[in-house]
């Protein structure tokens, strides 16, 4: 009969430091319509690469990545872009579809519309071939573009 005192203050012991614990964030990505345009007129940004969006095995993504290059500047310019909506989208440049090995552009701004994300450095296209829209808490690739 003693152990029962010993298994109420236990179970007492686990309900506090379960309750003490805070969930994760789990705050959905805007998803008012932004537009966020990159002035393409003459002497201004000169498109580089492109590529489609494709769904990933987490979400849907559709629209256009491209890459301008602008006094020695580079940008990603969302257009006509949708995205499903999740926790913690990131938006990366990745050598591979899957990242590993990447650059974060920052928290992915909107779920709808054009946006412009700044890249900092001079990162090698060649290699940096796949912007991706990532939810990093959990590691879910929601889709990806492949540049050309």
């Amino acid at each position: 009969m003693k152990k029962i005192p010993g298994l109420v203050s236990l179970l007492f012991t686990g309900i506090f430091f379960l309750s003490a614990c805070k969930k994760a964030s789990t705050e959905m990505i805007n998803e008012t319509i932004v537009a966020n345009p990159l002035d393409t007129t003459a002497n201004a940004a000169m498109l580089k690469y492109s590529g489609r969006f494709m769904n990933g095995p987490y979400g849907t993504v559709s629209g256009r990545a491209k890459i301008y290059q602008q006094n020695g500047l580079y940008s990603l310019a969302l257009e006509g872009f949708s995205s499903g909506n999740g926790p913690d989208l990131k938006v990366y440049l990745s050598k591979e579809m899957m990242p590993s090995t990447f650059i974060s552009l920052g928290s992915l701004r909107s779920t709808n519309g054009n946006q412009v994300y700044t890249i900092t450095g001079l990162p090698d296209f060649t290699q940096f071939k796949f912007v991706l829209i990532h939810c990093e808490q959990y590691n879910h690739l929601f889709g990806s573009a492949e540049l050309e």
